[in-house]
């Protein structure tokens, strides 16, 4: 989506939405483009963990059969988001939620569908307390994706960050 030239912000879309009228998982699926172009599917999503599926999907495959990894970072980028916007989403007013950066391990060959299970890795309190104080603060996020026979076949790491809104950038 465009504006005079410029990008719209997801933020600012999210923040017109209240939470009556569509779950984080909704939000994300008419707002992010890659979360609708691969299907994901939001199944939990909480300020504790966020759980997404991505559906095992012919198109998306890689050269042996399995989620394309771009796919399966794909996915645990988003189900990294889902919980940081759960945790945070009453902060949207005064900060923007940005990835800062990401780290991914492949794990184990992974086959059909897969799930990630995102958690955070600071209490929300303490990230809020800092934003607070004027700070622009950081705080991981751990995912863990798996196959349908609960192997861990991914493991990342997602830092964020909370940018207070017309602040530091």
């Amino acid at each position: 989506m465009r504006f005079s030239g410029q990008p719209l912000l997801l933020v600012s879309n999210m923040t017109a939405m209240s939470a009556d009228q569509m779950s984080i998982g909704e939000m994300l699926a008419a707002t992010v483009p890659m979360a609708r172009t691969l299907n994901l599917e939001f199944l939990e999503t909480t300020a504790d963990k966020a759980v997404v599926s991505l559906p095992d999907q012919g198109a998306y495959h890689n050269h042996v059969g399995g989620p394309h990894a771009g796919a399966m970072f794909t996915l645990g980028e988003s189900a990294s988001g889902a919980i940081v916007l759960a945790a945070f989403g009453d902060q949207l007013s005064r900060a923007v939620p940005l990835a800062v950066r990401a780290e991914i391990a492949y794990r184990k060959l992974a086959m059909g569908a897969v799930t990630a299970t995102a958690t955070l890795g600071r209490p929300a309190a303490e990230v809020v307390a800092e934003l607070d104080a004027g700070q622009r603060p950081e705080f991981p996020v751990s995912v863990e994706i798996r196959r349908a026979d609960g192997a861990v076949t991914g493991e990342m790491s997602v830092v964020w960050t909370l940018r207070p809104s017309g602040g530091a950038k």
